[in-house]
């Protein structure tokens, strides 16, 4: 009978330095190998109003004005909540003359529901806006993407 012992694997070789010392070194540690771009994709060196007027659609401009469709949103729901508001009280107290109940039925629904469909109308215009944003960054990636593979 032979006596075999069966031996250990060998352990594989360490790297040469510790991952906590790669990590310091490292400049970007999610360096994927593609070269970044700094601004927007295509319109590195282009104008907005190059970019506005190119009819071939290559470069977005949604990314750019997005803070600025969220703000006129934002001034367009201030103004419909001004309205709204301030036509339903005027109407709870014009309505307070004929019937009592109705009126402050009318008064406590516009100030419980005009500020609720208020807010809601923030999350819905940012939930718009966000996804049109990030459906162009997935454009623009896409693109990036495909033109790196070519090579």
């Amino acid at each position: 009978m032979t006596d075999q012992t069966p031996s250990s694997p060998t352990p594989p070789p360490l790297p040469p330095q510790s991952a906590a010392d790669a990590a310091r070194a490292a400049a970007d540690p999610d360096d994927t190998g593609v070269p970044t771009v700094r601004g927007e994709v295509d319109d590195v060196g282009r104008g907005f109003f190059s970019a506005l007027f190119d009819l071939s659609f290559r470069t977005f401009i949604t990314r750019r004005l997005a803070s600025v469709f969220y703000f006129v949103g934002l001034i367009a729901i201030a103004i419909g909540f001004i309205v709204y508001f301030v036509g339903g009280i005027m109407s709870a107290i014009s309505l307070m003359w004929l019937n009592i109940g109705a009126g402050i039925t009318g008064l406590v629904a516009t100030i419980i529901v005009v500020p609720v469909v208020t807010f809601l109308a923030i999350i819905l215009l940012r939930f718009i806006i966000e996804a049109v944003v990030a459906l162009i960054a997935i454009a623009e990636n896409t693109e990036r993407t495909a033109e790196h593979t070519k090579h």
